[in-house]
């Protein structure tokens, strides 16, 4: 088993994937955002998002990457058996967990999701950074989901060995299953149950 990814690998390629809209798009529209090169994938069509409506936001993490691509394929899964298009489904990666939150908030205040996923793996070092990272990005998504009133799910899978975060992620036995796919369940269910309730209750 490989050691866990203790340093960032600077740039950002193919930052961002957005998918406007229902319908199929034959190919996806590349745009610069920001300066960065390459870093947006926008493929568009019309209104859409499922059944209900539906539009998800998720934002992954590249820092330990051999886990948070297995836990957005598992966030992928889960929306897509809960019937949200692939196309009403906007992906965008960040450099790690700590950046997780304001990303959130930007989806979040945008008016254009639903609901925003947030994927990670902070895994236990020689140091105590492990324990700052986590606590941060989980207080960092809390944060977003109160001011903005859409939902965050905190999917960032924290523990002791890179083995014990590959597990979570679907890997090895399987047997813990994958927060990727539990985050998109809880994403959907929250937005569902919101559109249920009134805006405010009386006093």
């Amino acid at each position: 088993m490989s050691e866990p990814v203790t340093e960032r690998v600077a740039g950002t390629p193919e930052n961002v994937t957005s998918s406007e809209g229902g319908g199929k798009a034959s190919e996806p529209v590349t745009e610069r955002v920001a300066g960065t090169p390459e870093n947006v994938t926008s493929s568009d069509a019309g209104a859409g998002g499922g059944p209900a409506g539906r539009r998800m936001a998720i934002v992954v993490s590249r820092f330990n990457e051999m886990v948070t691509e297995l836990l957005l394929e598992g966030a992928r899964e889960g929306l897509a058996k809960l019937d949200v298009d692939e196309e009403a489904v906007t992906v965008v990666h960040v450099p790690g967990a700590f950046e997780l939150p304001l990303v959130a908030q930007r989806l979040a205040s945008s008016g254009d999701h639903d609901a925003v996923i947030c994927l990670g793996a902070v895994i236990r070092g020689e140091t105590d950074h492990h324990i700052h990272v986590g606590g941060q990005a989980a207080a960092g998504c809390q944060r977003v989901q109160l001011d903005t009133g859409v939902p965050v799910v905190f999917g960032v899978v924290t523990t002791d060995t890179l083995e014990q975060a590959l597990e979570r992620a679907g890997a090895g036995t399987g047997r813990h299953g994958n927060k990727g796919f539990d985050s998109a369940v809880a994403a959907v269910e929250m937005a569902d149950l919101l559109r249920q309730l009134p805006q405010s209750f009386p006093c």
